[in-house]
């Protein structure tokens, strides 16, 4: 999970937006996260497109039950209106981060002891698809943002 400095300031920040502000940023986070998913299917790398398949974005503060976040709580992750999390894997493919980071060689143990598995090597695709997208997303939010807040201004 990305470190945010000063959670506490921004989140209360968030909770005094205004609502015209907050109906204005809604989508822009929802297009966001929609692009950052694109992007991330784009670069994933397809043997029986399971993986693919299993890029997803969840919103309103939702998780999917396999997600590893379920330890943070509701406020740690912001305001669930504003929240958009990407996640990849699912009940069968739980093996994302091992194609993100790759594996080192090693012993297997359990059911094949002893069996020598020659690792494998990282083919990222979930954090280069996020930083590919970051600057647009980000600047796409606080346009519309600007935009709802001069709005707002002028009535």
């Amino acid at each position: 999970m990305a470190k945010i400095s000063r959670r506490k300031e921004l989140l209360r920040k968030l909770a005094a937006m205004p609502d015209n502000v907050r109906a204005a940023v809604k989508p822009a986070i929802r297009q966001g996260a929609e692009e950052v998913v694109a992007m991330q299917k784009r670069l994933a790398p397809v043997r029986t497109g399971d993986l693919r398949a299993s890029i997803t974005a969840t919103y309103g503060g939702a998780l999917p039950r396999y997600a590893s976040l379920k330890s943070a709580s509701a406020s740690d992750r912001g305001d669930p209106d504003l929240t958009a999390t990407v996640t990849a894997g699912n009940d069968l493919v739980r093996y994302a981060h091992l194609v993100e980071f790759g594996a080192a060689p090693h012993v297997a143990g359990g059911k094949f002891s002893g069996a020598k598995h020659p690792g494998a090597k990282a083919e990222p695709f979930f954090y280069p698809g996020y930083r590919a997208v970051r600057r647009r997303v980000k600047t796409r939010i606080s346009r519309a943002m600007g935009k709802a807040v001069r709005a707002g201004a002028k009535k």
